[in-house]
């Protein structure tokens, strides 16, 4: 696994959107607000010529126009770390004009983003061998003030920090609207893990071993089967280290997750797999002819005989935890708080 430089002091940021630009409210603003604040922090920034573009479909320009960003952008040496703008729904297309051979050949680079990112986080690890950061996307650094996790994120850019905690709290309800573009995280929920474990005991430390890997589950199984699904060849090739597979939904609804984790299942992608951490879905709560979001995933998963730990820090239910996707990770969950101890080897 190749792993990029860190962030270095005064160093450079550069932004893409190969998804979504900040092209509209409140993205917009909250993406200059952003800027004042990486500026204020020393660091220069490089914007891609589609951050303010909105003239593609489900994406900020055409795929051609996105995968040319991108991949400039990446091998570019004007810039230490890639932040994208954000998520969207058909950065799939932009990869079929990602020079993934180039990307290859050229200095490994920090890419951070989550959502409709997956298509290029997920595939940076499993086609390019290299690690990738799955967490917030540029405008979410506009906000005032900052959550801890935006501080915790910064860390793992800057090499600062390995070690991530999940947060007390999570946010149920955005209040983040084109009158309140800097509005902070409205954490108002209590964090409830929910363990299955096998385990009779729920106050068991539960601890596991593996190579993090993952995203929206909307994207991967989208990719599954296509000419830029090597998930079995990254399965063998790091087997003897074992997989932690990191999962969380956008729109998925109940029946959508329980099908997608039959798909994925049933393609041999789980394969040395040794637990799953599974974010909060957007359909949190939500039942349909009985079945839940939890049934939706470990009725197809207990077959692995793995720990499944539900309802975490992962995705659109903010906070965060910005794991590094072909990062070594310890897991230990200890009661209702879980910590993650990334290695980069």
């Amino acid at each position: 696994m190749r792993y990029p430089k860190f962030l270095p002091v005064n160093g450079t940021i550069g932004f893409v959107a190969p998804s979504f630009g900040c092209a509209t409210e409140p993205y917009y603003t909250a993406f200059l607000n952003a800027q004042k604040k990486f500026q204020k922090m020393g660091y220069g920034l490089d914007l891609g010529p589609n951050c303010y573009v909105a003239e593609g479909i489900g994406i900020s320009n055409t795929p051609q126009a996105c995968g040319k960003e991108l991949t400039d952008y990446y091998c570019s040496v004007d810039n230490d770390i890639l932040i994208s703008c954000g998520g969207g729904e058909m950065m799939c297309e932009t990869m079929n004009f990602v020079d993934f051979e180039k990307i290859k050949s050229a200095e490994p680079k920090w890419y951070m983003g989550y959502s409709d990112n997956t298509n290029f986080t997920f595939l940076l690890s499993t086609i390019c061998d290299t690690a990738a950061v799955y967490g917030p996307c540029a405008g979410t650094f506009g906000m005032e003030p900052w959550h801890e996790s935006l501080f915790d994120t910064m860390e793992v850019l800057t090499g600062k920090r390995t070690k991530l905690h999940s947060y007390p709290f999570w946010e149920k309800d955005d209040l983040k609207d084109e009158g309140n573009p800097y509005v902070p995280y409205n954490t108002t929920e209590p964090l409830n893990l929910v363990l299955y474990t096998g385990a009779e005991n729920p106050d068991a430390v539960v601890t596991m071993e593996g190579r993090l890997v993952g995203g929206c589950v909307d994207c991967l199984v989208n990719l599954l089967g296509t000419q830029f699904d090597y998930v079995n060849q990254f399965n063998e090739k790091y087997k003897e280290d074992g997989i932690i597979w990191f999962l969380e939904c956008c729109d998925l609804n109940v029946m959508g997750i329980r099908r997608a984790m039959w798909q994925m299942k049933n393609a041999g992608w789980f394969q040395h797999v040794k637990g799953f951490l599974i974010g909060r879905p957007c359909c949190i709560g939500e039942e349909m002819m009985g079945l839940d979001h939890y049934h939706a995933v470990t009725d197809i998963l207990k077959d692995f005989e793995v720990p499944i730990i539900m309802d975490m820090d992962i995705g659109h239910r903010p906070p965060m935890m910005p794991l590094v996707c072909g990062s070594m990770a310890e897991v230990c969950v200890k009661g209702n708080d879980v910590t993650i101890d990334m290695k980069y080897i």
